[in-house]
């Protein structure tokens, strides 16, 4: 191997280790070169850092806006469904950037030269939002879904933001910048519970809409992407609480809903190995959400939890859940320790957990490729 080559990958190597050491701490590391300056992120309620407010989103759990979202880490809600940050937050803190600001809330003014101000990335994931179009749900008398957004309308507004770019900056973005596609789709499922839309309706259509998104941003020249799966969605406190007590897998958890999951992303899989053959200088890396949560359930000590299921924000027995009293509403109280909790509102997950899934994503085993793969590939073409 050359020497200069060799360096290169040392160098490279270094990098990443301490770029992984910033995820353990959660706060910027001065003077540790990072390979991206930029973050785009996509996706649902688990992602969205501010482009929903309270009375939007599912039915249920348009309160993110009420306290106490936000008491753990901000001291006040942000419109983060959660008590502080998400796994996107820590994202951006591990590589030495500020939080992604939604795009709703992204105040651009344009410069003399015609182009919006810089930043550090954007957020288009919205809560509620779904993959397969509204217009679909509509059609099937489906009122649960409060939130019209899907896949389909971040697209369009990040479509409406690079037109605030020149070209320049355009190509610099698509070679230069992380996206992030945070889960999607699960809401697809939930919002034709009980109806007559069956699993293998929304399956087909939801993974053939989502890797028509995907190919959208590879052909516009996406270079690096992490996709994550759906998470054990079993295990989530809506599921237990509504769940026959009979419907267990082996870790207690909603075994049909987590079957479902499980299908799921065994298809989304076998499309990105199709995508990777097709856009050979794409580094895609799907994050295992599915694996990695049922990681946390198996053995909640190492993680300092102690509370599997039920949620830290709400009322009612069992859970500390109830579908009309939700957290941020007169009758729901917290936890005084979130981070002893997975869940916060009872589809939601504490800051704790979130960072847990950042840190399994970031810089442990439950990505393919592992997501050092992709820092490597980035520093390398620096």
């Amino acid at each position: 191997m050359p020497s200069s080559i060799s360096l290169l990958l040392t160098t490279a190597v270094s990098s990443v280790i301490l770029l992984f050491s910033t995820v353990s701490s959660a706060a910027p590391v001065p003077n540790v070169h990072h390979p991206f300056n930029k973050i785009y992120a996509f996706g649902d309620s688990f992602t969205d850092t501010g482009n929903s407010r309270s009375g939007e989103g599912p039915a249920g759990f348009g309160h993110l806006s009420s306290p106490p979202y936000g008491m753990t880490y901000f001291g006040r809600p942000t419109n983060r469904y959660t008590d502080g940050r998400l796994a996107i937050d820590f994202v951006a803190q591990s590589m030495n950037l500020p939080f992604l600001p939604p795009y709703l809330g992204l105040r651009s003014t344009k410069g003399s030269n015609g182009t919006a101000r810089d930043t550090h990335g954007v957020n288009f994931a919205v809560s509620g939002a779904t993959v397969i179009k509204h217009a679909f749900f509509v059609k099937n008398n489906l009122t649960l879904d409060m939130t019209p957004q899907s896949i389909e309308t971040e697209l369009g507004w990040f479509d409406k933001y690079l037109e605030t770019l020149g070209n320049d900056q355009k190509v610099s973005l698509f070679k230069d910048s992380l996206f992030w596609i945070g889960e999607i789709g699960v809401n697809d499922y939930a919002y034709t519970l009980g109806s007559t839309v069956s699993s293998d309706t929304i399956r087909r259509l939801s993974i053939s809409t989502f890797t028509r998104f995907l190919e959208t941003l590879l052909n516009k020249g996406v270079q690096y992407m992490l996709v994550q799966g759906h998470p054990a969605t079993g295990c989530l406190t809506l599921a237990m609480s509504l769940a026959a007590e009979d419907d267990r897998d082996s870790l207690g958890c909603v075994k049909s809903a987590n079957n479902q999951s499980y299908i799921h992303n065994l298809a989304l899989q076998s499309k990105l190995k199709q995508l990777r053959i097709k856009y050979p200088n794409a580094t895609i890396v799907y994050a295992d959400y599915w694996n990695a949560y049922r990681a946390v359930i198996q053995n909640p000590g190492m993680y300092g939890i102690t509370e599997k299921f039920k949620a830290c924000c709400g009322t009612g027995e069992p859970y500390n859940f109830q579908v009309f009293q939700t957290c941020g509403t007169a009758a729901a109280t917290a936890c005084k320790d979130p981070s002893q909790y997975i869940n916060w509102d009872g589809v939601h997950l504490t800051e704790a957990m979130y960072k847990v899934m950042a840190d399994m994503f970031l810089g442990g085993t439950f990505t393919r490729p592992r997501f050092s793969n992709l820092l490597i590939k980035k520093l390398n073409s620096l």
